[in-house]
Order: C-alpha cells, then structure tokens, then sequence
C-alpha cells in the first residue's frame, strides 16, 4: 500500500509556529501492519482519519503511538506488527517538531534479536540509551475502543493507563517502572530456584523499595492532581473522582517517604518464603488500583452505563491535557480512536472545541467523516481505504 501524502491545505511554515506543542510532521511507515511504505507531511493540527472498518485507521494511531515506550496502544508483540509477506522487520520514521525545535525519531524491530521482541530506537541517527527518553520528548495520552472496559476488567489495564499519565507529569516515571520490573523479576527468579543469597536478595530488595515508593509518590501526587482537575470540570462530561488503591500510598499517607521505603523494604523480606512458593511479589506499587468514581451521582465508573464509563475517560483525559499545557506549556499528542460515534452532539462538540483550545495535535478516527465537519478548516482530513490513504478536501 504505497502513498506519499502531501499537505496543501496550510501553510506548513505559519503552521508550525502557531504552536508549541510537540506535532508530527512526517511520518513514514515501512512494512507496518498493512502498509508496505506509507508516507505522510502533517501539519501541526488535529488529524482525521476516516474510512470503512479495517481500513487502517487504528494503524496510523499505533504508529504514532510509538512515540511513547512500550509497546504502543495495541500493546502487541512486535514480532506481530510485522506486514504479512513483507520483506523485512517493520520501521517507522517520525519527524516531530516542538518548541525545541525538530528532531527525527528512528523505531522499529530488531530483527538480530534472539527473540525478535527488542525495539530499536534513534534520535537524529543516534542510538537512545533506553526509550525512557521519549518520555524528554513528547507526552502522549489515547483512548482506544478496548478501554471501554477499563473499569470492569483487571487492574492491570489501569496501573497502565495510570502511568501514562504520570509520565506526563513526571518524565522519569518509565525508567523507575522499569527499574523496579527488573529487580522485582529477578528477586523471584533467586526466591524460586532456591539458596539465594541473602545480602544479594537484599540488595533487590532494597532497589525495590525505593523505586516502589517513588512511584507510588509519584502516581498519588499525579491523581491529586487530577482528581482535582476533573472535580473542577465543567461542560456535558460529568465529573470524576479519582483515588488510590495501594498498600505502599497508604505508607507514604501517615509516614515519610524514608519511614516508608523501610517498612516495605521490612515487609518484602518478611515475605520471602511467601513470594517464592507463590512465584507473585505480593506487596509494592505492582498492586496498585486506580479508583474512579462518577461524582454526579456518587456510583463506581464499574457501576455506570457504558456510555457514561466513556464520557468519564474523556473528561480525565481532557483534564490531564489541560494539566499538561499549564506545568509544561503545551498540550500532550491525543490519539483517540472511534470516540466521535459513541458521543451525542453536545458532548461531541464539546470534545473538539477542547481539543482546538489546547491546540494538541490529537488523532482522531471514524468511519463516518460527517461527525468530524465541525472540524473543516481547522483540521487535516484523510480518507482511509483498503487500497490507500489520501488526503480529503
């Protein structure tokens, strides 16, 4: 599926210095998903993204995804984004432009690996020393339909969506998950295999500790935050109460943050025997829970109508970008994929009057292009099909 899209709608120039706020400018796909090389000049405006089921849509948005660590918004193995007889690993090549200026970023799948499964990533042509850096660059925040049911599934679908949202606020948070991901995985490696050292199992400890407590300080201080921000909201999408559900929160809520790392660093060697029989940590921030409540008419988000669990997703969203634009003076990227259907007119025309007030650059998609016509002029529109993509009038 070959394309070069072109922009002509605006001056790309005048554009681009009507905001700060960081934008993809270039995108080029390489044997990704269902493109075979797929190129695109965007400006800094929202983009629509419309056309028939399977088209590939929600594609796009996963490519644009990918400039957060991780494994983008499918969360699929990368081995999977691979094109179907394509010719090699997939690539992608963002030029992402920001007040600081631009920068191209590299990424794609490393076909050396053994597993297959290790991301590569370059900033200007020069290797990153972990994808933590994306965080430096650009904050981002998406809304796929698989989140419809965030509220009534595990909970490890919201740490996740959590920590995106604390990576908005605080850059540092993936390296910290991380960090407490690799001790956490290798304290239980010892613990099962029996005869770990102890000073070495310590020192695991010890490292989790203090990265577990960092990043329950940081989720707790980013949800009073948008607690707030969202108590505050006004317009069609109903207010939402947030709070934390974890073990290491309610430490740091009656002691400091030192008497706090102590205790859990107490209780993770109290639990040894424990953890290694179950093969499960069972205390840290991995057991965290996101609590949300509809503050109109005091129900659980689990309790509310679909649409109502929907609305409540928008307006944290809408509240954490507007969070973002006053600590770091600009708006995050918003991917947002077939929101537009599930919203009545009021509540729809609220989202994209938000949306051009933050000047983000958010990604929309739909099959139906008339429930985006509020957005003529104001946005680039491109009709996606299962032959191609081209930019709409």
């Amino acid at each position: 599926m070959a394309l070069r899209a072109v922009a002509t709608e605006f001056d790309e120039a005048k554009t681009r210095s009507d905001t700060s706020a960081p934008a993809v400018v270039r995108l080029t796909l390489i044997d990704f998903r269902s493109y075979a090389r797929a190129e695109f000049a965007i400006v800094p405006r929202p983009v629509v993204l419309t056309g028939p089921n399977g088209a590939g849509k929600t594609n796009l948005l996963e490519a644009v995804s990918f400039l957060a660590p991780g494994r983008g918004l499918r969360r699929a193995k990368l081995t999977e984004i691979d094109r179907r007889g394509g010719a090699g690993p997939w690539a992608l090549s963002i030029r992402l432009a920001s007040a600081e200026g631009e920068v191209q970023i590299g990424t794609g799948r490393d076909a050396a690996s053994e597993t297959g499964e290790r991301r590569i990533l370059r900033f200007d042509g020069v290797a990153a020393k972990s994808q933590a850096e994306l965080a430096q660059r650009a904050s981002l925040v998406w809304l796929t339909p698989q989140m419809d049911r965030l509220f009534t599934e595990g909970t490890s679908a919201r740490r996740r969506f959590l920590d995106r949202l604390v990576s908005g606020f605080d850059p540092e948070h993936p390296a910290r998950l991380s960090a407490h991901e690799r001790a956490m995985r290798e304290r239980l490696r010892l613990l099962r295999h029996g005869g770990a050292d102890a000073s070495w199992l310590a020192t695991l400890e010890d490292q989790m500790a203090t990265q577990g407590v960092a990043i329950a300080a940081a989720r707790g201080q980013a949800v009073g935050q948008l607690a707030h921000a969202c108590a505050a909201g006004t317009g069609p999408f109903p207010r939402a109460g947030l709070a934390m559900d974890c073990a290491v929160d309610a430490l740091l809520a009656r002691m400091p943050a030192l008497a706090a790392e102590e205790e859990l660093r107490r209780s993770l060697g109290e639990r040894r025997r424990l953890d290694g029989e179950s093969g499960v940590t069972s205390v840290g921030p991995h057991r965290s829970d996101l609590a949300v409540y509809h503050l109109g008419n005091a129900m659980p988000a689990a309790s509310c109508s679909t649409g109502e669990q929907k609305a409540l997703l928008i307006a944290i969203l809408l509240a954490q970008a507007r969070l973002l634009t006053g600590r770091r003076g600009h708006a995050p990227l918003m991917l947002l994929d077939e929101v537009a259907a599930h919203l009545d007119a009021e509540r729809r025309a609220a989202l994209f009057a938000e949306l051009l007030g933050l000047k983000t650059q958010a990604w929309l998609t739909g099959t139906d292009a008339r429930l985006f016509a509020a957005l003529r002029g104001q946005a680039q529109f491109f009709a996606v099909s299962a032959t191609g993509a081209a930019q709409a009038g």
